[in-house]
């Protein structure tokens, strides 16, 4: 006897390694569709070429750097992510562990000092209690280079901007001077302020390669995405997303981004689930749990009316 919303038990529509997923139970299901997945489209395939370029790069006076951009929620740490799962920390030599990539955040509210603090947290360093700016600084130094690390990342670079203009000005000293001092590739990741914040400073916008992952438009790159997250979700039946229509709609109302594409789907996908529909179609996108950011953004102002 087929279940419910079953048209075949071989699920020739999903690659191989999900459809032995798709015969589970509905939660089982369920789950599997609210865990990340990564979807590999071209600019995103392309950053990590690039990435994977820069950590083999070999050791010179001046090395590259690279800046990847681009709205909000639109898949930038999501790259970053992939290529340090990629490449995560192994043991070296006589038990030392060694570190290839090192991605630290900057601060909201950034500080130098915090900043390094950060920095060795992210490399599992105790910090030492009262310590000045200095000693943090000769600490992080000290360990990037006993671990091996190759490539350093600075994710939501853009909120250098959050300080005033004489420690945006430190900031940028401090990206330059940890590029010559460890002769290893800087990577920043954030909006498009984190451009504005380089472009300030004519000799670090020279070394800074610019990478961008706009907003989503219609095409061939659209229609192939959609059908790359159709194949990803273990539902017993094809969802057809690539055709004009339900690819415009979900251009509109996820307003173009990856994250918040991701997050529609994600929904409707369980949506089919419950229904017993077991497709994502026009039904299911109206019954997701969904809304937009400009929805959410009004609702959250009606609420301060």
């Amino acid at each position: 006897m087929k279940k419910r919303g079953q048209a075949s038990a071989d699920f020739s529509h999903l690659s191989p390694a999900l459809r032995a997923a798709a015969a589970l139970p509905d939660s089982e299901r369920v789950m599997r569709i609210r865990a990340d997945r990564w979807i590999g489209y071209p600019r995103a395939t392309a950053a990590l070429q690039r990435l994977e370029a820069l950590l083999n790069w070999p050791r010179k006076q001046r090395m590259p750097n690279l800046l990847i951009s681009g709205p909000t929620n639109n898949g930038k740490s999501v790259v970053i992510e992939k290529f340090c799962r990629m490449h995560r920390a192994v043991g070296g030599d006589a038990d030392r562990e060694s570190v290839p990539i090192v991605a630290v955040q900057m601060p909201s509210d950034p500080s130098i000092s915090r900043f390094y603090a950060m920095l060795l947290a992210a490399l599992g360093a105790p910090l030492r209690p009262r310590s000045r700016t200095p000693e943090l600084e000769h600490q992080a130094l000290a360990l990037l280079r006993a671990v091996g690390t190759r490539l350093l990342i600075i994710d939501e670079l853009h909120n250098i901007l959050a300080g005033p203009t004489r420690l945006q000005l430190e900031f940028l000293n401090l990206i330059r001077f940890l590029g010559n001092e460890l002769k290893i590739p800087i990577v920043g990741v954030g909006t498009k302020e984190a451009y504005l914040a380089i472009r300030s400073d004519s000799q670090l916008e020279n070394r800074f390669e610019p990478v961008a992952l706009p907003v989503w438009q219609d095409g061939e790159d659209l229609r192939s995405l959609l059908s790359s997250f159709a194949a990803s979700y273990p539902l017993r039946r094809p969802s057809v997303l690539g055709t004009e229509n339900i690819a415009r709609y979900l251009l509109a109302r996820s307003e173009g981004t990856i994250g918040e594409l991701a997050q529609l789907l994600r929904a409707a996908a369980i949506a089919a689930i419950e229904t017993g529909t077991e497709a994502i179609t026009a039904q299911t996108l109206t019954l997701a749990h969904y809304e937009s950011p400009s929805q959410r953004r009004q609702a959250f102002e009606r609420e301060l009316a």
